[in-house]
């Protein structure tokens, strides 16, 4: 059984406008030990996915559906108190922006001691002696003396590792990463997720990594979900998926790489803006931007659907297998020409 079981979850926002299908009927499952790429650009739902599931959507106007099944407990009918206990323990996130995610007026040290303690029976000085291992664990150079600095004191890369340290001090079974690099330099967002691949081989942990960053994807993940206007458009082994692409978003996305051989006025974009989640188009929500779009994606939306020799890579698009075939060739041939 799947540590994680997602299924047809939807979270729907009412706002004075109308309602926002933040997300709308998304399903995947995370094994212990694995690691889940979730990709897409902004606004696609990532986020909100993963909040849901941590039940850390605010209550009000938002309408929730579905299940998230965490070792067969259901998340999501799970009360607030029972969800404080997993939080934090059983799964643990690593938010965007560490210093909008950690009191600025407590130190380092006493945000990791409280979390220690407020989800372990143990004395002060042990979970003191709990927070600097994993300090010292996730590379914090003198976590002695660091640890009664406050969170301003520390570098961006810093505060990202002292973030990672605080989701990891109780072992959780499951972490979340929400744009674990971003603004960050490309050492210290390497070193970064090193260091993530290096403590989950130490404690066994699934993770779950919300990026818009494919190279990461393709460096850290056994598999990936892409996602637009908060449905899935193709999910799969990361491998699989990356060589073997069969979404025209999923297409537009790889294809839309920079590449060092490439003028930085000949890079591609995918054209058009993502729809309204207010007044999300009809059928495939991809058409209004999609180069191949027929009559039948304007009015039908596609079913999310294994390949025919398969079935582990799902997809989510109206197009014949063999069209989506030579597309995935032709994207191939052409970044191996750019690469080499």
């Amino acid at each position: 059984m799947a540590l994680l079981e997602v299924n047809d979850l939807k979270t729907y926002f009412q706002t004075d406008d109308g309602i926002v299908k933040a997300v709308d009927g998304v399903s995947f499952s995370v094994e212990k030990g694995k690691t889940l790429g979730i990709v897409g650009e902004s606004g696609s739902g990532k986020s909100v996915t993963c909040l849901t599931i941590m039940g850390l959507n605010a209550k009000k106007n938002t309408i929730t559906s579905g299940n998230a099944l965490f070792n067969g407990e259901d998340l999501l009918t799970a009360g607030s108190r029972r969800l404080r206990e997993i939080r934090g323990d059983d799964i643990a996130m690593i938010f965007q922006d560490p210093m909008t995610s950690m009191n600025p007026v407590h130190s380092i040290g006493t945000q990791l001691v409280e979390a220690v303690q407020l989800h372990r029976d143990v004395s002060k000085r042990a979970a003191r002696n709990r927070a600097l291992e994993l300090l010292k664990a996730v590379g914090i150079p003198r976590a002695e003396r660091r640890f009664d600095d406050y969170p301003h004191q520390f570098s961006g890369g810093m505060r990202q590792r002292a973030m990672i340290a605080m989701a990891l001090v109780n072992d959780p079974d499951l972490l979340i990463a929400d744009e674990p690099t971003t603004a960050l330099d490309v050492t210290t967002q390497a070193q970064i997720m090193a260091l993530m691949r290096s403590l989950q081989d130490d404690f066994g942990s699934a993770i779950i990594v919300i990026t818009h960053d494919l190279g990461v994807v393709a460096e850290t993940a056994d598999d990936v979900l892409v996602m637009y206007a908060a449905k899935v458009a193709e999910h799969g082994p990361v491998r699989k998926l990356f060589n073997r692409p069969h979404h025209p978003y999923t297409w537009g996305l790889l294809g839309s790489l920079p590449r060092l051989d490439a003028d930085v006025d000949r890079l591609v974009q995918i054209p058009g803006q993502p729809p309204s989640l207010l007044r999300p188009p009809p059928g495939c929500r991809f058409h209004p931007r999609c180069p191949y779009v027929m009559d039948k994606c304007k009015t039908e939306v596609p079913p999310l659907v294994g390949i025919s020799d398969d079935p582990d890579h799902l997809q989510a698009c109206h197009l014949d297998e063999a069209t989506k075939d030579r597309e995935a060739t032709k994207l191939l041939e052409t970044t191996m020409a750019h690469t080499g």
